[in-house]
């Protein structure tokens, strides 16, 4: 196995506080040079200032991405600060005032950017690594680096979990978890009682459960900040122990709350990591369905604008379903599927849109794919100049696939439809209303003589990309869709003559 520590250092003018937190940027460098002399892979975050210090101290298997101080002014850092300045929040425990997150303006916009950060690494990483692991830029200030943190005993840590791993203490609660309010924490918890506290020092697990945890990271963090609640990432991690008990494991360590113990376990060969079995079918591997008719460039052309795109959503498998009646296109067909790793399916006549997209439903279900897109030849990604759509929605999205897997797998959704607008129409009424018989009408929508608007329920946010929940119409736009949704879309019943408003 391959496996990589990601850590960062940046001066945050702990060494100007004159109170009993401080800690001056030197002291931190020579901590940090420890961490330069591990045995292991490291991908290292930093300014310029920091790019020289570790060119001075490591050339070899090493990644060093650069970021600035003004990078951690993101989306939360306001809310912070404002909470941060209320007089409440600061005199309600004593030592608070004083502490790093009270003082320090930057100090939590960096420590709750720790699991965007290892996120980023994940997607940039050299490596091609199984594990990725944050370790703090100071954890020497408690361990003694090179006697724990091994290669060894790295691959007797990764050997033990199958998800995403922190380390917890056990913790008694009096009024507020690192100056998160409690009881109020527990409610985010699913009101279960947080007796452990995941520590911030070390983290991280299997490279593919990294999206996933980062998703319900980031709407934890953005849901408290709003509501008016801040700790540190401790708080959020010890919210993840609670709720996502399948998702994230942990290792239980002494009540002063150490981190060595973790890796004094694994050498000790006393590990005792703690995890649920999922109860539900996670998104990961994912496929392409698209629908063409006698028009091999428009074809060409989708490839072309999902290439320009987010070309991720080409990496998977993919199947072309050709119903094209002018079978002297079929030679140009197999060519671009031959071109772009496609594999070509021709029936023997026009099964038309809906008869495809029932054909496609059962193929799928016939494949070891967790979900797949759904296009038909002329829905193509938008690579033009226009920012907006005519309703206001941006038309360009950065690393759509990774975004909308998050968001499918935090939601558990059977189905997420790719965009609001669309040439003829938008979801902003309720079009299924249309399709009803008179019957189904007035008992599906008893107080609706008019074209009713769609019933949404919430308006969401992931990683900068709004998305709204509710009662979502089908249509033969592009979707994203899961197992358990294709099944129930059009597994369960079988229609004879399958219509978009049936489904």
């Amino acid at each position: 196995m391959t496996v990589t520590l990601v850590t960062g250092l940046w001066d945050i003018g702990r060494g100007e506080m004159n109170t009993s937190f401080e800690r001056g940027y030197d002291h931190y460098l020579e901590c940090f040079s420890k961490v330069l002399k591990l045995d292991v892979n490291l991908i290292v975050f930093g300014d310029k200032k920091l790019k020289r210090f570790v060119q001075e101290h490591r050339t070899d298997r090493i990644q060093f991405i650069e970021r600035e101080l003004s990078w951690f002014k993101n989306e939360f850092y306001d809310k912070i600060q404002k909470i941060r300045n209320q007089e409440d929040w600061l005199n309600q425990v004593g030592w608070l005032a004083d502490s790093t997150q009270g003082k320090l303006e930057m100090y939590n916009p960096l420590v709750m950017s720790k699991m965007m950060l290892l996120h980023d690494a994940k997607i940039l990483d050299s490596f091609n690594s199984d594990y990725l692991y944050w370790i703090d830029g100071g954890l020497s200030n408690t361990v003694t680096l090179d006697t724990y943190v091994t290669k060894e005993t790295l691959a007797k840590i990764s050997k033990k979990i199958n998800n995403f791993l922190f380390i917890a203490f056990p913790f008694t609660p009096n009024t507020e978890i690192h100056g998160f309010k409690y009881p109020e924490i527990n409610k985010y918890a699913d009101d279960k009682e947080i007796r452990l506290v995941g520590r911030g020092g070390f983290f991280g697990g299997k490279k593919d459960s990294i999206s996933e945890v980062f998703g319900h990271y980031y709407q934890l963090l953005n849901q408290t900040l709003e509501d008016g609640f801040m700790g540190t990432e401790e708080s959020i991690f010890s919210i993840m122990i609670y709720k996502l008990p399948s998702l994230v494991s942990y290792h239980k360590i002494e009540d002063n709350g150490l981190v060595y113990k973790l890796f004094q376990d694994a050498i000790d060969s006393k590990l005792n990591i703690v995890e649920e079995k999922r109860k539900f079918r996670l998104i990961d591997k994912i496929g392409l369905y698209v629908i063409t008719f006698n028009s091999p460039n428009q074809f060409k052309t989708l490839i072309k604008s999902i290439e320009l795109y987010d070309r991720e959503m080409l990496k998977g498998e993919k199947f072309l379903l050709n119903n094209s009646t002018d079978k002297s296109t079929t030679e140009e067909y197999e060519k671009l599927c031959q071109e772009h790793n496609f594999t070509h399916i021709q029936p023997e006549k026009n099964i038309g849109i809906c008869g495809g997209r029932q054909f496609i439903a059962e193929h799928f279900d016939k494949t070891n794919l967790d979900g797949y897109f759904f296009f038909e030849d002329d829905m193509f990604f938008y690579n033009g100049e226009d920012e907006l759509c005519k309703n206001g929605f941006p038309r360009k999205i950065k690393n759509i696939l990774n975004k909308l897997v998050n968001i499918v797998n935090i939601e558990k959704f059977d189905f997420l439809k790719l965009n609001f607008t669309e040439f003829f129409g938008d979801n902003s009424h309720q079009w299924a209303w249309h399709n009803l018989p008179l019957e189904k009408r007035e008992e599906l929508f008893p107080d609706d003589k008019l074209k009713p608007y769609t019933a949404y329920k919430n308006i969401k946010s992931f990683n900068k990309l709004a998305y709204a929940t509710g009662e979502i119409y089908y249509c033969n736009w592009p979707h994203l869709i899961t197992r358990e949704g294709n099944k129930k879309l059009f597994l369960e019943v079988v229609w004879e003559y399958p219509y978009e408003q049936t489904w």
